[in-house]
């Protein structure tokens, strides 16, 4: 691929530096015109052709400057496409700042088990239900967060019960 690109670059480049020259060439041979006949046209066709071949060069220098630019920027392109899909998400197991998160949500699952026995060996007339459906649902999230804390491409990819049971299942019951 790099030789493809390569070579054709080399290839527009060489066109350019030919158009230069012929417009060069062009130049020279109105001055030497302008020179001989020594009259106002010939030396407003040197004018006229010293303009082109200034307009060409710098058109010249414009051109390759913005192919370079483009050239460098698709490379970098290619390499940012080329690091973002070389592999999935490196977790460090010995990130402390990841090691305090998922402690500290472990202990909220503590306390929260800690609040539902209370509530629950109160017995079923004095039990504050609504307590308890806080405490699971605390449960629930403080979960959720700490295993995304371990893998956090997990929810990136579709798994057999992605919709947790949010969605019905309707037809026929059959006995």
């Amino acid at each position: 691929m790099q030789s493809i690109e390569s070579s054709t670059h080399r290839r527009g480049l060489r066109l350019s530096n030919v158009v230069l020259l012929v417009v060069v060439i062009a130049f020279i041979v109105a001055v030497i015109f302008a020179a001989n006949q020594n009259d106002i046209i010939g030396w407003m066709v040197v004018a006229i052709a010293g303009g082109w071949l200034i307009l060409s060069l710098v058109s010249l220098i414009m051109v390759s400057r913005g192919a370079r630019a483009v050239q460098k920027t698709a490379r970098e392109f290619n390499s940012n496409i080329a690091a973002a899909t070389a592999g999935g998400t490196v977790v460090d197991a010995s990130d402390p700042m990841r090691d305090t998160k998922v402690d500290h949500s472990l202990k909220i699952v503590e306390v929260q088990k800690r609040v539902i026995s209370e509530e629950l060996a109160k017995g079923i007339d004095q039990a504050d239900f609504e307590m308890i459906d806080r405490a699971l649902d605390t449960i629930e999230m403080t979960a959720h967060n700490a295993r995304d804390m371990i893998n956090p491409d997990r929810n990136q990819k579709p798994t057999p019960d992605s919709d947790n049971g949010t969605n019905t299942i309707t037809g026929e019951v059959i006995n």
